[in-house]
């Protein structure tokens, strides 16, 4: 009996703990999946806004280019060369030449007045942030289109037409898509375009999810029954719940231990010590021929044991504990050692670091950057300083200013996550970069889904129309090669070529490929991506 007394007490307290975790743990799986559905939800709802206003920048940046050429007139020639700049630019159905009240003066395409049944008066028109350039809806027979203009002089404006393709919007999963509806109007709540495979259904109880631009006057909205959230993405739940259960029964090891527990942030700064963090480098290639002409460093944490951390259960981390900079530092000196012998054989290689813009903004980042660079003996124009998009520049002319004195120094400087981020193309423009890097969101869909090769041609038509390069993220398959060949793009990065390699390796794919390169154009033979 003295050998079951002390198991008593003992399995009580675990079934209690059990209970209590496993009643927690309903409610929280419960919350974390509402949660990552509203995440998800507003994530696609961004994506929805962010095409949208991609949509109008590549019509605005048309605009400005005919502006810049003089073709704002009614003159035949003009409008020859109008009608030329929207052959070559599908999405933009027509240009018209307008009066400063809106009235047409003339246009690309005239039989397209035709299809107009209403056009609407400048006071009508909403002003975007930029206030040259407003927005308004264009009601047409055939459906409507979306108009921009932009004011050219106190005389006269360019209007584009710009056709609103549903199939824009058609992104959402298969088992949502008979159940909601995507959105697309102005803010004077006029609709644009919508997307719902039973036009004639109407949604029960509707759940709404919307985002508003903050440069343009438009809205997007995502709508779908209530009662599908019940059954979408709910595979966590029993995980979620065994997990809870789980850690109900260790519950007592693990508060007697939590006194020694010191926390994550304290795992950082003493893998920092340690010099835990280190380089892996993936390639970028050239799409036509395989070529190795750069790389990207990205952080992995290498712990003592030789367990390998990903970066997405410490880079969050890093960056909203401060310690990213360090971390950022710490990787580059690194990479300059592990890679100078390439980087001082081949001058035209180049080597792309990663920077979030509290790093970019921070004091004294560019003299950091300068003699770390400057004491490895590397050439400052073999560094490409990635400036993500997903996290918003505060002080746009701040950044535009640090960029211009990277460029100065000789340091070239991309733009990463373009197309999902915050900036429009027009603060792309604003800050002055050397390249875009589209986001692997649009290399996943490029051969599924044609709105997303309309999308990276709008890219690369504006990066070419900017003077900017263009780099493919994510690339996987021959396929995406193809159809972004096709687009335009002439170099990406990818599993196709190779996933992030530490140094050694990474220096054995680059030998390889250049003597199988030396090997094909010495025999005369095509070299292949992959």
């Amino acid at each position: 009996m003295r050998l079951l007394r002390p198991s008593l007490p003992f399995a009580a307290l675990v079934l209690a703990s059990m209970m209590a975790f496993g009643l927690a743990g309903h409610f929280a799986a419960e919350a974390v999946i509402r949660h990552q559905q509203a995440h998800q939800l507003n994530e696609l709802t961004e994506v929805v806004l962010r095409r949208s206003e991609l949509a109008v920048d590549f019509a605005a940046g048309s605009l400005d280019e005919l502006a810049r050429r003089n073709f704002a007139s009614c003159e035949p020639a003009a409008l020859q060369a109008i009608r030329l700049h929207v052959y070559q630019r599908s999405a933009i159905k027509d240009v018209r030449l307008v009066k400063p009240d809106g009235s047409v003066i003339c246009s690309a395409y005239s039989e397209t007045l035709e299809f107009d049944k209403g056009w609407v008066d400048r006071r009508d028109m909403l002003p975007s942030r930029d206030k040259t350039l407003s927005l308004f809806r264009v009601e047409q027979f055939g459906g409507d289109a979306l108009g921009v203009l932009r004011d050219v002089d106190g005389s006269s404006a360019l209007a584009a037409i710009v056709g609103v393709n549903a199939s824009l919007f058609d992104i959402m999963p298969a088992e949502l898509r008979a159940h909601s509806q995507v959105i697309l109007a102005l803010s004077n709540g006029e609709k644009l375009g919508e997307f719902r495979t039973d036009a004639g259904k109407s949604l029960p109880a509707p759940i709404s999810f919307k985002r508003t631009s903050a440069r343009l006057p438009l809205h997007t909205t995502i709508q779908l029954e209530h009662a599908v959230l019940s059954s979408w993405n709910n595979e966590a739940y029993w995980p979620m719940l065994a997990v809870a259960l789980g850690l109900g029964a260790i519950f007592g090891i693990l508060l007697a231990r939590s006194r020694r527990m010191e926390g994550p942030v304290a795992d950082l700064d003493r893998a920092l010590t340690a010099g835990e963090f280190k380089p892996y480098y993936q390639p970028v290639f050239d799409l036509r021929t395989g070529r190795i002409k750069g790389c990207e460093i990205l952080a992995r944490w290498l712990r003592r044991d030789g367990s390998i951390v990903p970066p997405m259960n410490f880079i969050p981390l890093a960056e909203s504990s401060g310690r990213i900079q360090a971390m950022t530092w710490q990787i580059l000196g690194t990479a300059l050692t592990e890679l100078r012998p390439l980087l001082r054989a081949d001058k035209n290689f180049k080597l792309s670091l990663n920077v979030v813009p509290k790093h970019l903004l921070s004091a004294g980042f560019v003299e950091t950057l300068r003699r770390t660079v400057l004491t490895a003996r590397i050439s400052a124009r073999q560094i490409v300083v990635e400036i993500t998009e997903r996290d918003e520049l505060d002080d746009l002319a701040r950044a535009a200013s640090i960029v211009a004195e990277l460029r100065d120094r000789g340091f070239r400087v991309a733009i990463d996550d373009v197309g999902v981020g915050h900036s429009g193309l027009s603060r792309l423009k604003g800050l002055g970069a050397d390249t875009i890097k589209i986001d692997k969101f649009f290399v996943d869909t490029i051969t599924v889904d044609a709105s997303t090769t309309t999308i990276v041609e709008m890219l690369v038509a504006l990066a070419k129309d900017l003077n900017m390069s263009v780099v493919a993220e994510g690339i996987e398959t021959e396929e995406q090669l193809r159809a972004l060949l096709a687009s335009g793009v002439e170099e990406g990065q990818g599993y196709l070529v190779a996933p992030p390699l530490p140094a050694a390796k990474f220096n054995e794919l680059v030998e390889s490929r250049r003597a199988a390169q030396s090997g094909a154009a010495t025999s005369g033979t095509t070299t292949l991506v992959a």
